[in-house]
Order: C-alpha cells, then structure tokens, then sequence
C-alpha cells in the first residue's frame, strides 16, 4: 500500500501543478479588463519610446538587425524567453511567457519601405535621408502596440494567476511577402489557440471571415546569355535583356485575356552593364497575384512559361526562384466580433487640434479631401463570399499580406489601428509623416488597448476559443484547404535589401533615437509638433 501511494504522489503532484483552465465570472472579467486599460495607460512614455526608436531604425525586409535587437532586448528584461533564427531567418523571433492553454500569438511587421525617408511631423516631402528606406507605412507601430498590450496582461495574470502562454513575434519582410509560409511550414503556430495580428491603420477596423486581400507569389526570373561587342559583333552575343523585355511584352499583351481581378506587375533588377556590352545576364522580378490558390498557380503557370519561350526567341537559358508568398486572408469571425466589441468600448482616441491640422495639412499636400483624422469607428463588415462567376470575372484586384498563411493554420484577425492619416497612398513618404508623432502613439495606445482585451476575453473565456475553433473547422476550411505555395527546396530570401542597407546604414545610425537624452524623436530632430512652415 505504502508503494502504491509512493507512486501516485508524483501523479497527483502533476496533476496539482497542472495549470487549470480558466473560469472567471463576468464581473471579474470586465474589472480585469478595466485594470487592462489603466496598465496600458500607465505605458504611454514607453510606448512612445519604442515607437520613436523602431521609426528611427527604418530598416528593410530581411535586414531588421536593429529592431530585432532592440524588441528582443526589451522583451527579455521583461521576463519573456527568446528563440532567434526562427525558420532559418536572422531577424526573426518568438518570445514566449507563461504557461499553459490557451496560447495566445500576438504578431506584428517590422520593416519598411525603400526610398520612404520623411521627417515625421513634415507635411510635405523632406527626406531626413535622401534615397533612404522609411517607414511610409506604419510598421514602426505595431510590436511595440503588441509588447504593451503583453505586458499589461502579464501583469494580471501574474496578481490572479491565470493560466496562458503569450508568444510576441515579428513579420519580416512582409514587404516582400518573405516569411509568415515559412513560419506556418517551421510549424511556429502549431500549438497556437488564437492568432492575433496588428496592422498600422487610420481608424479601427477588423475583418470578419474573408477579406479583401489576394494571394500572391513572388517569382524572380534570371536570363543568361552571350557577351560580344554591342557595335563590333553583335551577332555573337546573346542577350539576357532581350529575353527579359521579351517576356514583359508578352505579359503586356496577355494582361488583355486573363481575369479582371488578376493583378501582374514587374521590375528589372538587373538588365545588363553598359550599353556597348551584350547582356550576358538580366533579372526580372514579378509579382502573381489573384483570388485564390489555383487562379494565382495558373499565373506562374503562365508566367514559367513565357519566361521559357522568351529564353527559346534568344539563345539564352532561364532559371527561376521563389522570393515569397501569401495566401489570400480568412479571418475567424467569432475573434472578430469579440475584438470589434471591444473597439466600440476603447473609443478612437482624442485628437488634437494639432493632430488635425497636420492631417488635414498633409491631405491638402496630397490634394485629397481634407478630412482630418478619423471621427468614427466603422461597421464591423460582415463576411463577404468571394465574387466569382462562370466569366473569369473574380474580386477586384488588391493587395496580399502573408499574414494569410497563417489564418489558414490557425483562428486569426488582424487588428488595424489609428495611426496614421486618411488619405495616404500608401507605400509611400506621405504614409511615414505621423508614425513618430502624438498621432501614432495615441493610435498605439489605443490599439493596445483593444489587443489586451481581446487578449484577457480568450484567456477568460473558453468557449470563444471553441467557437473559433468551430468556425475555422466547420466554415472556413470546409471546402477549402491549405496549400503552401513553397515548395521543399525554397529557402527565405535573406539577401534581399542588403545592399541597400549597407548604403545607408552607417547615414540612419546618426539619426537613431536617444532617448537618454531626447523626450521624443521630434525633440531630437528639432521639429516643433505643429509648426512646419
């Protein structure tokens, strides 16, 4: 009798120490929630802080050492433990904290835009570098929205001992759509419950079941030819720029029959030396984008083959790599009604006259309506199917995130924000002018405070998790299934904007945030908020 209870003590010492799944009354769940708020109030300086240094970073896919370094840091300090070269990528990470179910997986982008330098606060064009990558759009803003809203729900769950695992982690390059199919391929979400993802915005907004997002794959094409004197011996050259123009004639007339709502658009990296040289290699890079998974593998489909006979019409050879990928989003309804819920309670935040009169500045420098800022928090959208028909006509074209991938793996929404102004173009310096001024980190702080409820409601309450559970299996994937684009030899393009980094890097590190000696970014680049003329 004394062995058998000797060897049910460790079982029932396991058992106690097991973390118990959450039941809380609704009362408690709303005063916790309430506590929530002034958590991240009590965070505003250190939200403006990370902000501010992430702007001043402004480092490209796949080259954001300085961001990486500097979240990781914080986060750390804060007790989180920290796994880097995620899948294979140097600037990736996850960081993870607490214990048990449900999981909870905040994510956010972290790069930014090529030849986007602008001073904040400027309504007009003024590069702090000129040529320099910036943050014209936003994603200075939502990992430090992601660590603020963490770190007020740690606090609760620390002083009630709630059960929960958070897990923070980067998008990289989504500019270049390089890394969520790779995380979802590593398997980083496999024991995720709930998803939730931030994206900068000019008001509140969250999507319910299938968004307006395309899938997309990103497909670099490298000709190699003959070198030959261009004037002295053309004929025994053979040149890779030819077939490079070749293959973008032909996609310029075949745009004509494919469907209305496909999108195609190319660059020329490299189309040869000098004029008096043949090119013997040239580098086109494509972007496929389309409704679904099958219409966006017919335009690669298409794509390989142009790219095949453009290399037969010259003399040349071809080869091909996939640079990234996305998958068109679906976003868990049931989440999305929770956090929209909780966007009516935090309210947009109270803008300024000085916050409007930049926007409204701003928007008459871009010749939009001059509206201001955002006034009113939007219906949340009901879920829309997919517009198709027997005619090839398919939704409108837009643009992808990769964020999508992982909406297929796992209950996901994306949280869009008030940080920046109406009537931007988007991708563009117009869209980095308040993402290091009071604009952004109001929408910063109000953006977390939606994420931390969203948060403490899946944590507190069970049965949302299963109702998103029950909507991603028995709705969203009922018919369709996920396929990743990747392929098993496609590897993260890691190389890509590292030149361009190198150019600049050593010109933005005398311009990174000191926050030991400057209250704000605007302090320390000498911008008076409010006076720009």
């Amino acid at each position: 009798m004394r062995k058998l209870l000797l060897q049910l003590v460790p079982m029932f010492l396991i058992v106690v120490a097991a973390p118990a799944q959450n039941r809380i009354s609704p009362e408690k769940a709303a005063s916790m929630k309430a506590d929530l708020v002034g958590q991240v109030d009590a965070m505003k300086k250190q939200a403006q802080v990370m902000v501010d240094s992430v702007f001043s970073f402004g480092e490209l896919g796949f080259q954001e050492f300085e961001t990486s370094k500097y979240l990781t840091g914080l986060l750390e300090k804060e007790g989180f433990k920290i796994e880097r070269d995620v899948a294979g990528i140097p600037t990736a990470f996850v960081a993870t904290w607490g214990q048990g179910k449900p999981v909870i997986a905040l994510g956010s982008d972290i790069d930014d835009i090529p030849q986007a330098s602008q001073k904040p606060a400027v309504p007009y064009h003024v590069p702090m570098i000129e040529g320099a990558p910036g943050h014209g759009e936003g994603h200075n803003s939502g990992m430090p929205l992601n660590i603020v809203a963490a770190l007020a729900v740690k606090q609760v769950m620390e002083r009630e001992h709630l059960s929960g695992t958070l897990k923070l982690w980067p998008g990289i390059a989504e500019e270049q759509l390089g890394t969520k199919a790779y995380y979802v391929r590593e398997g980083l979400f496999k024991d995720v419950d709930v998803v939730l993802f931030a994206h900068v915005g000019d008001n509140f907004r969250v999507t319910a079941g299938p968004g307006n997002q395309t899938g997309m794959v990103s497909v670099e094409y490298t000709f190699r030819g003959e070198t030959a004197h261009a004037a002295g011996a053309p004929w025994r050259g053979r040149s890779a720029l030819d077939a490079v123009e070749l293959m973008d004639i032909g996609w310029n007339f075949r745009r004509e029959h494919i469907r209305v709502g496909s999108r195609v658009h190319y660059v020329i990296t490299n189309g040869g030396d000098q004029p008096n040289v043949v090119p013997a290699n040239a580098t086109v890079w494509y972007y496929y984008r389309e409704a679904d998974y099958q219409h966006v593998m017919d335009l690669w489909k298409i794509g390989d083959d142009m790219s095949m006979a453009a290399a037969m019409m010259t003399g040349t050879t071809v080869t091909s790599r996939l640079l990234g990928a996305a998958w068109p989003g679906h976003f868990s309804v049931p989440i999305a009604e929770d956090m929209y819920e909780n966007m009516t309670k935090v309210e947009l935040p109270q803008w300024s006259e000085q916050d409007q009169a930049l926007a409204k500045a701003l928007q008459h420098e871009l010749k939009v309506p001059e509206r201001g800022l955002a006034g009113k928090i939007p219906e949340l959208k009901k879920p829309q199917p997919l517009l198709d028909d027997d005619n090839g006509v398919g939704p409108v074209g837009g643009g992808s995130d990769d964020i999508g991938d992982v909406s297929w793996v796992v209950p996901t929404v994306t949280l869009n924000y008030p940080s920046n102004i109406p009537g931007g173009p988007g991708h563009n310096w117009a869209n980095g002018v308040s993402m290091a001024t009071p604009i952004a980190h109001k929408g910063v702080i109000a953006g977390a405070k939606v994420q931390a409820m969203t948060v403490m409601d899946i944590l507190t309450r069970p049965e949302l998790v299963d109702k998103a559970w029950e909507y991603f299996q028995n709705v969203q994937t009922k018919d369709t299934k996920y396929q990743s684009f990747l392929r098993p030899d496609d590897k993260p393009a890691i190389w890509l904007n590292q030149k361009i980094m190198d150019e600049y890097r050593l010109k933005m590190k005398a311009l990174y945030y000191d926050s030991s000696k400057y209250d704000t970014y605007l302090d320390q680049l000498g911008i008076q908020y409010g006076e720009w003329k």
